[in-house]
């Protein structure tokens, strides 16, 4: 039983040093390991033979104190009763720090999953941010893209604003030359007007005076 408890308690204590020192992929061997243990009726198995290992450890108490309380009432314990005494205490020793390392054991694997999921958490979350920043990036060179062709559209309509301009008051200009233009028009054709109603009036005298010229 005692070669037992020390094998057992040597092979907790590997376990332990493996989990906190990482030695290449030994840990993650030991974690799967015990992830397997956990598996299926692995957990159930592990609880009876801890509540076992609980039983034979108080009754070993039991029997030290038993001990102890017969040598008090002798006065001294007969070698037999030393031996057995030595061998309860050795004996609880041993599954105490077996329970206490099985514990350990345990509650390393458990907050070592954890630690895992939140490294694999971690990682998920900087390939996000990554990605986040790159998009936003891509979205601030839009932004200097668009902000670019607004410029340029803005350039390109104050020009044509510009020539619009130019072009309407080169509209009223001429306009304003049709007009003057049509004014002298509508002179000359009163102009021509008179004139013909004069040249009439003289072909008039001429044929009048051309008439009485007859006469005389």
């Amino acid at each position: 039983m005692i070669q037992l408890l020390f094998l057992v308690l040597f092979g907790e204590g590997v376990v332990a040093f493996l989990l906190l020192v990482k030695i290449g992929p030994l840990r993650e061997l030991v974690m799967k390991f015990l992830e397997q243990i956990k598996i299926g009726k692995g957990p159930a198995t592990l609880k009876t033979i801890a509540c076992t290992m609980s039983v034979i450890l108080l009754s070993s108490v039991t029997s030290i104190v038993k001990i102890q309380n017969k040598g008090a009432k002798l006065g001294t314990m007969s070698p037999m009763d030393q031996v057995l005494w030595r061998t309860h205490l050795l004996e609880a020793s041993l599954m105490g720090f077996t329970l206490f390392l099985g514990f350990l054991i345990d509650r390393m694997h458990h907050y070592l999953q954890k630690l895992q999921t939140l490294r694999s958490s971690t990682g998920a979350l900087k390939d996000e941010i990554r990605k986040l920043e790159q998009e936003r990036t891509q979205h601030k060179a839009q932004e200097e893209k668009s902000s670019k062709q607004v410029k340029t559209l803005q350039e390109q309509i104050s020009a044509l604003t510009a020539k619009l301009k130019k072009l309407e008051l080169e509209s009223a200009e001429k306009d304003e030359k049709i007009e003057t233009a049509e004014v002298h028009v509508a002179s000359l054709q009163k102009q021509a007007a008179d004139l013909l109603l004069e040249y009439d009036r003289l072909l008039e005298d001429n044929q009048h005076l051309q008439n009485q010229g007859y006469r005389g």
